[in-house]
Order: structure tokens, then sequence, then C-alpha cells
């Protein structure tokens, strides 16, 4: 299992994520593209804005599914990795487990040793529920089972973290210091990116990201090799 789990950022923000993806997909086949987070359910300009972002990722070419049908019908190992892309959290969480997407996914990740690449909400899901980002996400699809794959050792996540300027960054401290007194959250900002590869997980980037537990919050800097990882506690 292959996990990178990036803040939200783009372009040269992401640069690190994408190098390591880059690094650790095989390069003769294409890229599954889930974009079921995006507001527009047409899903208009993401197939056009995801071809330049991954411009810079050696494969043979990108396909976007635009349903859940569709999702489900493919062989996620014919593919180099799954990409999930950002938007409203829920309504991805939503989607894939009404479809049974959210099983098929989990079994790609732990008994066909998957790769994936989470941004955002694509990202945020790989963790233990959705509380994390009840301050930026509203839930209108209304997800009830908000658990999500808890992938990163009973840790939730929030993306995005410092990245909105000091009032929006303050509003979701007040709200994760007091959630983390019943749960741990990690909060990366939009240029760290975590991965995880069979339960190990470092911390990839230049800017600090914060681990909240017990009502408290701690800074920390990540690694900025991909080589130096540390167990999962």
């Amino acid at each position: 299992m292959k996990l990178i789990l990036n803040g939200g950022g783009i372009g040269k923000q992401a640069s690190d994520a994408r190098n390591l993806l880059n690094s650790i997909i095989s390069h003769n086949k294409k890229i599954l593209y889930i974009p079921f987070a995006w507001p527009d359910s047409t899903f208009s300009g993401c197939l056009e804005f995801m071809t330049d972002e991954l411009s810079d990722i050696e494969k043979q070419g990108i396909d976007m599914v635009k349903t859940t049908d569709e999702l489900m019908n493919k062989n996620f190992t014919d593919y180099a990795c799954i990409y999930i892309g950002g938007g409203n959290t829920y309504k991805l969480l939503n989607d894939l487990k009404i479809s049974g997407a959210f099983n098929k996914i989990k079994r790609y990740l732990l008994e066909e040793d998957g790769i994936i690449y989470g941004g955002s909400a694509g990202a945020i899901i790989f963790g233990k529920d959705l509380d994390s980002c009840n301050t930026d996400d509203e839930n209108k699809v209304g997800l009830v089972d908000n658990t999500g794959f808890n992938m990163i050792n009973g840790y939730s996540l929030l993306c995005h973290y410092t990245s909105r300027g000091p009032e929006r960054t303050e509003i979701s401290k007040k709200y994760l210091l007091e959630l983390s007194k019943d749960k741990p959250i990690y909060a990366i900002p939009e240029e760290d990116t975590i991965y995880i590869e069979d339960g190990r997980v470092s911390f990839i980037g230049e800017r600090p990201y914060y681990e909240f537990s017990n009502g408290e919050v701690q800074e920390k800097n990540p690694s900025n090799s991909i080589f130096s990882q540390r167990k999962i506690k």
C-alpha cells in the first residue's frame, strides 16, 4: 500500500507530492481520476485541469470517471494509480459509500498493494472520520456515517490549514483544539504531504504541520526526505 495525502496544493505547491508519485508508479499505465468531490456534477473542466496539473507525471494518459457506475466497472490494477481530487468531502465520501466503491478502494489498497494520491477532500477521507473538516465543508448530502478509511492510525485529517489566512486559521484552531479532546487530528497546509507506505508514515514539505491531541496542539516540521520515515504510533 502506498498512500499520498496532499494538503490541497496545486502547481508548485504540490510539486513534492507529484515528484513522489512519479517515483513510485508504473509509467506504462494510465492514471484513474475520481472527481466526485467537485460540486459541479458535470465535472466540466476537471479533466482539462488535471491534465495540466499532472503534466509532469510520466504516464500513458488520464481516465476520468463521471459516475460511480463507471468507477465500479473499472479494474483498478489496470492503472498506475488512483487520483482522488478535492471539493466537498461529505459529497465524496457519500458517493463512495452508497455505490460500494468505498470497500472496493479499501481492498485495492490493502489487498492489491494499491497506490492512491488524494488531494484535499481526496486526502481527508483517509482519516478516521470527517469531523475534522466540519468548519470547512457543509454536509449538504446528509451523510450520517462519516467514518473514513482510517489509514492514518486513528488520526483524522484537515487540509489547507494555515493556508487560508489568520482568521480562518483561528476558527479551525479553536474547533480542532476542542475536537482533539476526543480524537487526534493532523492539520497540514497546502504545501505538505503525508506519505504512508506499509504501516509507516512520513511528512514531506517545507511548512510546519500541526498535531492536535488531548486539547493541545504541537507545531512540527516535516522531513523533506521521502526516505526518512517513522513508525505510526
